[in-house]
């Protein structure tokens, strides 16, 4: 089957651009792992205008249900491989191969791992890179948050209301996250800062049993503390092997684009999170999503369209 434009990645990025190409009757794919992406493992999302505070995964699976509504399907799989196949492109899946006439790429960013012995062998066993999906796993006990940005203070808020003790552990001796979320962290009793620290390493036999700290400008001084679970939240990476040697990539990894979100390479665009735009937002990344949608229906049109009018309540079904 030949689609109008295959979507990789269904975060905010990707779902969005997927509401408007199916609104321009384009016959519209999305292959993902997962619903929502980043977003959905925030817990409280304040700032996506039109909701005081909504739950990440609730306002993606709305993104999802609206996208769905207006005919884009869904295949839940990996891409393994993009290629340029004459005209079209062919998109070789976990499953199978499809073939379409553009390609938006939203498969945004990876979480980065803390790079310790120990780490690798306890992800899933005590080590979690997504508090909202596994933190009931830890009511009333003792866990470690790693990192001192918005993601981290988030996790460590969420924590706080489950597990028994929640150490923040930071490389600074401030934390670099949202000033509202600093202020909620003071309060928050059972929540200890553990500041100008690192982890040098994670121990356990078949689960994590403690974590060793060491101080940043002395790593002789060491902390060892007792506990049952590990959250790392120290930020995201560009994981582009997919399309490297395809599309032109930046020193970061990232998927150079224009201003209306063309990359190198014509029938390839791209969105959201994965490429170098500046700011990395849930509502960045769904204007993004929508430009890249647009800029694909006019390559479709031969760069006939001119401005895309628009075309609020309007259902092209």
């Amino acid at each position: 089957m030949l689609y109008d434009v295959i979507i990789v990645g269904a975060g905010a990025a990707g779902m969005t651009a997927a509401i408007y190409t199916t609104r321009r009757e384009m016959k519209t794919l999305l292959i993902t792992q997962d619903i929502g992406g980043q977003a959905s493992t925030t817990p409280d999302v304040e700032n996506f205008p039109g909701f005081e505070k909504v739950d990440g995964l609730e306002l993606m699976q709305k993104f999802q249900k609206q996208a769905q509504s207006f005919g884009a399907e869904f295949a839940f799989e990996e891409v393994k491989a993009i290629q340029k196949d004459g005209q079209y492109f062919h998109v070789v899946s976990s499953n199978k191969e499809y073939d379409s006439k553009t390609i938006i790429l939203c498969f945004g960013l990876t979480h980065r791992h803390l790079g310790v012995d120990g780490e690798e062998e306890h992800i899933g066993k005590g080590v979690s890179y997504c508090a909202t999906c596994d933190a009931p796993l830890f009511r009333n006990k003792d866990v470690a948050v790693v990192g001192g940005g918005s993601a981290a203070l988030d996790a460590a808020l969420l924590l706080s209301k489950i597990a028994k003790k929640v150490y923040l552990i930071h490389r600074r001796d401030e934390f670099r996250g949202e000033e509202i979320l600093v202020e909620r962290l003071k309060s928050a009793e059972n929540i200890e800062a553990v500041y100008n620290s690192k982890v040098k390493k994670i121990s356990g036999n078949t689960v994590v049993e403690s974590l060793t700290a060491v101080d940043v400008k002395d790593e002789a001084k060491e902390r060892e503390i007792k506990l049952n679970g590990i959250f790392v939240e120290i930020g995201f990476q560009v994981r582009a092997d997919l399309v490297k040697g395809l599309v032109e990539l930046d020193d970061k990894n990232q998927i150079i684009i224009s201003k209306n979100n063309e990359t190198s390479v014509p029938g390839i665009f791209a969105a959201g999170d994965v490429t170098d735009i500046i700011y990395k937002q849930i509502i960045i990344s769904a204007g993004e999503g929508a430009k890249a949608a647009l800029q694909a229906y006019k390559y479709l049109n031969a760069n006939k369209a001119g401005g895309v009018g628009i075309d609020w309540g309007i259902k092209n079904k």
